[in-house]
């Protein structure tokens, strides 16, 4: 395994690196998303909707304030701001947390893209070499040059191995980012509702619509 990667030529040493920081970054993405679902609690969401669709505004807060679930945290910051802009509070509170599932994707694409390209470079780099030694070995030519060939193939290989492997938890990911930001727009969404309804059972007869 050392010998072929070190007759990928100069070009393997950039894509050790990349290969590296993908490694890293999936296995802290996947340890995040691991620790956000367990630390997800749909009855602590639910008491906090029930609350607001009785009128108690601050028992939902209070049902709420002490949860680790990024939902009900959005819920929280929303209501505790209620007074200013429910729907501005709603939409800070909503971009913080999506941020936190953001965090990292933008390096995977980066190495998508990066590690074929490196790959493609080694290639032709290599195949410039290999093609430099016809001037000075006619007779082993054609066996230097296709050894030289298949030489500058694995950075190729080696590059759309690591595109490969990061674009599945890439889309993973994604996927996950998604359902966050749809449960956060479900649950901010009902709660509006709620208030909305709610301010206006309250409304006199006599006021203006």
């Amino acid at each position: 395994m050392v010998s072929i990667f070190l007759n990928g030529g100069p070009i393997m040493w950039p894509l050790l690196v990349c290969s590296i920081v993908t490694l890293a970054t999936v296995l802290e993405r996947l340890y995040f998303i691991m620790c956000e679902h367990g630390r997800r609690q749909p009855a602590i969401v639910a008491e906090i909707l029930r609350c607001v669709e009785q009128g108690d505004p601050v028992g939902a807060v209070k049902a709420g304030e002490n949860s680790r679930d990024f939902v009900a945290n959005v819920l929280t910051f929303a209501l505790n701001h209620r007074s200013e802009s429910l729907a501005n509070a709603t939409l800070q509170a909503a971009n913080q947390q999506l941020k936190r599932f953001n965090r990292g994707l933008s390096i995977l694409d980066t190495m998508i893209t990066l590690s074929p390209l490196l790959g493609l470079l080694g290639t032709v780099t290599g195949m410039i070499h290999a093609f430099g030694l016809l001037g000075g070995k006619e007779l082993d030519a054609p066996q230097a040059i296709t050894g030289g060939i298949a030489q500058a193939l694995i950075a190729t290989a080696f590059g759309l191995s690591i595109a490969i492997t990061a674009l599945i938890p890439f889309n993973y990911l994604n996927a996950r980012l998604e359902e966050a930001r749809h449960d956060i727009q479900d649950a901010a969404s009902q709660m509006e509702l709620q208030l909305q309804r709610l301010s206006g059972s309250t409304a006199k007869p006599g006021d203006a619509p």
